[in-house]
Order: C-alpha cells, then structure tokens, then sequence
C-alpha cells in the first residue's frame, strides 16, 4: 500500500551539471547522469513529494496514477523507454509513479533542468512542445472516458499500443502489455470484469483470436480502429500479436 508523504531516498547528485558542449534535446541532458534500477512494483515517487528531479526511463515501464479519497486508483498513463517523468511547471509531483517492469532510469535535478532549458534557445521551445504534447493526451483520454463505451475504450488502448510499437517498428507483429489487465482497466475507467467480456466480444467478431495463455492476435485492425472510433486507418491484412502478463482482480 502506498504511504502519503513517503519519499524515494536518491544519492545526493550536485544539483549543477557541466556539458562539454551545448545540449540539442531534452534527453541529452540525462545523458552524463548515472543509470538507476526500479524493481517491478517499486515506487518512484509519490503525489505530491517535492519534486526534486525529473527522470529519463531508459528501459522498462512505469505507471503513472493518483489515488482517489475513497482509496481507488486512478492510473493516468504508461511510460516507456526515451520517456520524460516529472516535468510540471509546479514544486511537487502531480502524480505517483511506479514501475511495472523492472526499469531502468536517470535523474536530473530540477533546479539544473530549469537552468539548463532557460539557457538554451533550443531547449526552451522543445519543453513547450513536450508539454504540450501531455495536454493534448490529457485531452484525448478524457474524450475516453467522457465520450467512448467500453468496447470502444478497449481498441482504442490496444491502438495505442500499435501506434506506439509501428513508431519504432513500421512492420511490428507482436506488442508487449507487460500491464496486469487491473491495469489496463485502472487506466480505462473499467473493472477487470468488463475488460474480460469485452475482449470475449471481440473475439466472438473476429477481431481478436487466442494466441496463447498471455496473448492474443488482433486479426482485423482496420475493424481495430473503426470500434475504437478512429477511423479505418489500418489494413485489416497486418495481423497483430498483443502480448498480456499475468491479470489481477479487483476486490
């Protein structure tokens, strides 16, 4: 259970960074920082600890989620290899952030970020596009959960997915959801239950089918894309293998 006001104890890194030349991206200024590793389930920092640094994920997954009055959790996102964690024009963390997988990370200090992004020309217009790039998806899930059932919402997430795999990989068959499907309906505003009838009806249409005890084949993207709302962007001829971890309950 996470603990209000719990904070992750860091190394005490210098809170200056010096560059041999100046940074072009964001990311090249994590790159001199020493790598760190998450266990899968350990906590990175919570809601509302002061927010020291931000973080780079080099490997592995992290979900991000706030936890509601009544105790429920509400997960706002997934975060994936090249992926910032931690950048707010605020002094606290909005959100907890906790590794799926076993993750590996670096941290740069917020007072050096905010010097470094003032100071540079280039910089200063690549964090305005990044966090304008967060509201826009802000905007796109609240759309989810505002105006989509859950069939609807399911494809959506498993489109997601496949855009985000074809952004590394045009030609990618298999995309790993190394998320519990608790997880998956945290972040859709579904129970666990749903998630299972709506993959079911899924499969009855033939958009789906079994690839396995963790898997399953998405057969028809095109009609992928057209329940999710999306349009038929997608061929249906580019089969695609979604892979599933272990599921949990909700209790």
């Amino acid at each position: 259970m996470l603990q209000a006001g719990y904070a992750v104890q860091a190394p005490n890194y210098s809170e200056t960074v010096v560059f041999g030349e100046e940074p072009i991206c964001l990311q090249s200024l994590f790159r001199k920082q020493p790598v760190e590793q998450l266990d899968a389930g350990e906590s990175l920092f919570f809601e509302s600890d002061p927010a020291r640094h931000l973080f780079e994920v080099v490997e592995g997954v992290l979900r991000i989620f706030k936890i509601m009055a009544d105790g429920r959790r509400v997960i706002t996102g997934f975060l994936y290899s090249g992926d910032l964690v931690g950048v707010s024009l605020k002094n606290h963390y909005l959100y907890s952030a906790e590794a799926v997988t076993p993750v590996k990370l670096r941290r740069f200090a917020r007072k050096a970020f905010d010097e470094a992004v003032s100071g540079s020309p280039e910089l200063r217009p690549q964090l305005f596009a990044r966090l304008c790039d967060e509201m826009a998806a802000a905007q796109d899930q609240m759309v989810l959960l505002s105006c989509k059932n859950a069939e609807e919402r399911l494809c959506s997430f498993l489109l997601q997915q496949l855009r985000r795999k074809r952004e590394q990989e045009r030609s990618a068959s298999v995309i790993d959801l190394p998320m519990t499907r608790l997880d998956i309906a945290d972040y859709l505003g579904l129970t666990i239950e749903t998630i299972s009838r709506t993959m079911t009806k899924l499969t009855n249409k033939g958009v789906v089918s079994s690839a396995g005890r963790h898997s399953i084949r998405i057969a028809k993207p095109g009609t992928l894309a057209h329940l999710a709302g999306d349009g038929d962007e997608c061929h249906d001829g580019n089969s695609i293998v979604v892979a599933f971890d272990s599921t949990g309950r909700r209790h």
